[in-house]
């Protein structure tokens, strides 16, 4: 048991929207990722989608409305619903998510996770 240092595990990598898996929480991954430009739209029917900033800024689009985060802040969006993260800048997020979740809400598009 060590503790996990995200700033040592971002530095590893420099591929956007593509999430590393640095630990476990009762089944779920713990999940480094660098983003910048826009993601796709996309739900997850099963489980909720959690994003919280370490650097950068954060754009969520929802249906009716955008939530922008700002490091150290948190934001969970809920089962179903569609949402499209993007960012004007490269930013850090931490993610949290059940084990195996695809980050597209269909294994057929999402990126491989990679353990680091």
């Amino acid at each position: 048991m060590t503790p996990i240092n995200l700033a040592e595990k971002l530095s590893t990598f420099t591929a956007h929207w593509s999430p590393r898996i640095v630990g476990a929480f009762n089944g779920h991954d713990l999940m480094v990722v660098k983003v910048q430009g826009e993601f796709v739209w996309h739900d997850h029917p099963d489980t909720d989608d959690f994003f919280m900033v370490l650097c950068g800024e954060l754009i969520i689009d929802l249906p009716d409305s955008t939530v922008t985060l700002t490091p150290g802040e948190v934001f969970v969006v809920p089962k179903g619903v569609r949402h499209r993260p993007r960012a004007t800048v490269e930013t850090h997020l931490l993610l949290i998510e059940p084990a195996g979740t695809p980050n597209t809400g269909d294994p057929a598009t999402a990126a491989t996770k990679v353990r680091i």
